[in-house]
C-alpha cells in the first residue's frame, strides 16, 4: 500500500494491484483521464517525489518529452513507494458513480453482427453505472481491456459489452474462442455519459463504438419524456451494421427511433454511402442545435464529429459527448 499526495494536499492510498488513476478514482478525486488505456495521454502526471512501476512503458500517450520531463500515464502505472504529484484536478472528472472491482460470470452470449458478440457477465450486488460508460475487463490470467457497456444499469449484477473480433486482437480472440467463465470488471469509468435534457438525442457509433450508443438509446427509451433519439451506425460494408429490426429490438425506442446505417465500402442500395460524419451532416441539413450528441468510434472519427459540431457548427462542448476507442 502506497500513498499518493497531489500538490493540492490531497492524498489517498493506493495498492498494490491498483494503478494510481484507478485509485484516485476511487477515492473520489478528480484526476483527469479518458480511454484508461494508455492511449489518448490525458491522465498524465508527473511525478515531484517517490517512484512508480510503468506498465506499458512505450504507451502511445505519453511523448519523448513527456518521458524526460518526468511524466507518466497515471492509468499505466502503479506506485512502488509513497509519491507526490504534479496534477490538474477537474471537477468534471470526479466519479459519478465510484468505481469498484468485482467478479462476473459468464451470463450469456450473443451475435450481434458477423464480427461484434454481446457478453453478459454477472456479479453480485446492483450493477451501478451511467448508461454511455465503461468498464476494465480482466481475464483470470491479467489480461485486460476497456470496453463500453450496452445494457442499463440494473439491480441484477449485469454487466453487458460488445467485442469487436480484430484479426491479432488478444482478448478478442480471447473471448470468442473459449471465455472463461468468470472474469474481474472494474468500473464504472467515463464521462461520456447520458444528460438529462430536452433535446432529441443524435447517436454516431463507428463500428464497435455501437455499445455504448445503445446503451445511452436504452435510457432515453427509458425515460418518460419523449426525446428521440437518431442513430448513425457506420461500418465498411453491409454485413456490419445492423438492419432497422435489429436496432429497434435492442433500443425499445419504436417510433422514437431513425435509423441511418451508413456503409463506407463499396455502395448498397437501400443504405447511407460515406463517412458517419459526412452522412450525419448531410441528414442534419442546418438543424444541428435542435440535438444533444453522443459519439462513440476512434479517434479519426470522432475528430471529425467535434469538427463538424463544435468548431463549425459553434456548438458548445457541453452538448456533444465522445467515447473514444484507442
Amino acid at each position: 500500500m502506497a500513498r499518493i499526495t497531489l500538490e493540492s494536499g490531497a492524498s489517498y492510498e493506493c495498492d498494490a494491484g491498483d494503478t494510481v488513476l484507478r485509485a484516485g478514482l476511487r477515492a473520489g478525486l478528480g484526476l483527469p483521464y479518458e480511454c484508461n488505456a494508455g492511449g489518448c495521454g490525458t491522465c498524465k502526471v508527473e511525478i515531484l517525489a517517490g517512484a512508480v512501476e510503468p506498465l506499458w512503458p512505450d504507451a502511445p500517450g505519453l511523448s519523448d518529452r513527456d518521458r524526460r520531463k518526468g511524466r507518466v500515464l497515471a492509468c499505466q502505472c502503479r506506485p512502488l513507494a509513497d509519491c507526490r504529484l504534479k496534477v490538474r484536478e477537474d471537477p468534471a472528472c470526479v466519479p459519478p458513480v465510484p468505481p469498484e472491482r468485482r467478479r462476473a460470470v459468464l451470463d450469456g452470449v450473443e451475435d450481434i453482427t458477423h464480427d461484434i458478440r454481446s457478453f453478459r457477465f454477472r456479479s453480485e450486488g446492483p450493477a451501478r453505472f451511467l448508461p454511455g460508460q465503461y468498464v476494465m475487463l480482466a481475464l483470470p490470467d491479467g489480461l485486460e481491456r476497456a470496453y463500453s457497456l450496452a445494457n442499463l444499469p440494473n439491480a441484477g449484477g449485469v454487466f453487458e459489452v460488445m467485442v469487436r473480433r480484430v484479426p491479432g486482437g488478444r482478448m478478442g480472440e480471447r473471448l470468442f474462442g473459449t471465455p472463461p467463465d468468470a472474469v474481474t470488471i472494474d468500473g464504472p469509468f467515463g464521462l461520456a455519459f447520458l444528460r438529462p435534457g430536452e433535446r432529441d438525442v443524435v447517436c454516431l457509433a463507428g463500428g464497435s463504438g455501437l455499445a455504448p450508443m445503445v446503451s445511452i438509446a436504452r435510457a432515453v427509451a427509458a425515460e418518460p419524456t419523449s426525446r428521440r433519439v437518431v442513430f448513425f451506425h457506420g461500418g465498411r460494408t453491409g454485413a456490419d451494421v445492423l438492419d432497422v429490426a435489429r436496432i429497434d429490438a435492442l433500443t425499445g425506442l419504436g417510433p422514437r427511433l431513425t435509423y441511418v446505417p451508413v456503409v463506407s465500402g463499396e455502395a448498397i442500395r437501400g443504405l447511407a454511402h460515406g463517412l458517419v460524419h459526412d452522412v450525419a451532416a448531410a441528414w442534419l441539413d442546418g438543424s444541428v442545435d435542435g440535438f444533444d450528441y453522443y459519439c462513440a468510434g476512434p479517434p479519426p472519427m470522432t475528430q471529425a464529429v467535434e469538427n463538424l459540431l463544435v468548431r463549425n457548427a459553434g456548438l458548445s462542448a457541453e452538448r456533444v459527448r465522445f467515447d473514444r476507442f484507442f
